[in-house]
């Protein structure tokens, strides 16, 4: 079926831009397509702009996949294994067996996400279009991806009328309650069926690498929204002397230990607490506490547009509480994974204003690593900010 849509989204597509949102449609002839129909999209004149699947509930009503000629399962796995190919030659070294495989939009393929944990594949998608060719897609995958070691393929896929995800096994063996991977040669305990995101937050990997050669030589640390502790393990074993992790899930903090003894590390050095890291990061402050590095690293403020506001504020609240953590010399890294917050916004929320002290510089501004690549028209897909301050 042919789409038309105005000249505005027709351009932004020709730039690039993955997405076209519902108001954009021209007005259609007959009947509009199911969720998961292939369209062929085109401009006001009928020239043509490429294809892509149509979701008749979100407001993003076509994902474009192609630019040039059809749309088929055959193209999708073809994309998928492109991508996959592109990691063979980015972890070659063997140093590190976690890593994205397909980075959806980033990748040109909207809405599949695929990661690897050693042996274990797990596929997430988003939005409903994609999800009903994951049947079709998922025994495809299998040429792709045991040639490359992997023996067990996961989806993770919405539950219908509540909330969360479901988990199951397209092929291969049932997974492990806990899976060793490595990163840049740190092992890391990953629950890759009820862990966050397929598992474990991958976009952070070469962050996590920069803040073990940051730890050199420091004293205290301080990991808020530590989660599975891998900002906590990286700096432990970059050689500070204590590292405090802060998250309100004490299972994450089980998850952490587990991942300190299996570097060499013993867990009863360092500080585990189970408390809101906001309010506990401002009692911290109030009390005179000091640390030589502060990180701060929350899960999505703004998971909308409306939620822009508020979340600016909460941001401020948090970074300045941080910025009176830090000890002479000390160093903050606040990050970011909303992509409704863009950079500059942020950085708004790190000036001298915000944090209420007008000593500190941005030493570095940094996102996700090479196997989350982005798309020059696709400012969405730079959502993930790290920026380190000193």
């Amino acid at each position: 079926m042919r789409l038309s849509i105005e000249q505005r989204a027709a351009a932004s597509v020709r730039r690039g831009h993955p997405w076209v949102y519902r108001e954009a449609l021209g007005k259609p002839r007959g009947k509009l397509p199911h969720t998961g129909d292939v369209v062929e999209l085109v401009d006001a004149s009928g020239a043509g702009l490429g294809a892509g699947l149509y979701d008749d509930r979100s407001p993003i009503a076509v994902r474009v996949y192609v630019r040039d000629g059809s749309f088929d399962i055959g193209r999708l796995t073809s994309s998928v294994e492109r991508a996959v190919a592109a990691r063979d030659r980015l972890f070659a070294d063997g140093e590190t067996t976690a890593l994205r495989l397909c980075h959806g939009e980033g990748d040109r393929v909207p809405g599949v996400v695929l990661d690897r944990y050693g042996p274990i594949a797990v596929l997430r998608t988003d939005g409903e279009a994609i999800a009903r060719w994951v049947e079709e897609l998922g025994p495809r995958l299998k040429k792709v991806l045991e040639p490359r070691g992997v023996t067990t393929l996961l989806v993770r896929l919405p539950e219908a009328g509540a909330a969360g995800e479901k988990v199951r096994t397209l092929w291969g063996p049932e997974p492990p309650p806990s899976v060793d991977v490595l990163e840049h040669g740190i092992t890391m305990a990953v629950d890759v069926v009820r862990g966050q995101k397929t598992g474990a937050f991958l976009d952070q990997r070469d962050n996590r690498a920069y803040v073990r050669g940051l730890a050199r030589g420091r004293g205290r640390i301080l990991n808020l929204f530590s989660y599975a502790g891998g900002f906590s393990v990286a700096a432990a074993l970059g050689g500070a002397k204590e590292v405090t992790s802060v998250d309100i899930a004490a299972k994450a903090h089980a998850t952490a230990q587990q991942s300190f003894r299996k570097n060499g590390l013993d867990p009863a050095a360092h500080r585990f607490v189970t408390a809101d890291a906001l309010v506990y990061v401002e009692d911290l402050a109030k009390r005179g506490e000091r640390f030589d590095v502060v990180i701060s690293d929350p899960p999505s403020f703004a998971p909308n547009e409306k939620a822009v506001s508020r979340a600016l504020s909460s941001y401020v609240r948090l970074h300045r509480a941080c910025a009176r953590l830090l000890a002479p010399g000390g160093v903050f890294c606040a990050s970011s994974c909303s992509s409704h917050v863009g950079m500059d916004r942020f950085l708004g929320t790190l000036d001298d204003a915000a944090l209420d002290r007008s000593d500190l510089c941005i030493l570095e501004q940094r996102g996700a690593g090479q196997d989350h690549p982005t798309l020059a028209a696709f400012p969405e897909g730079r959502y993930l900010k790290f920026v380190v301050l000193g």
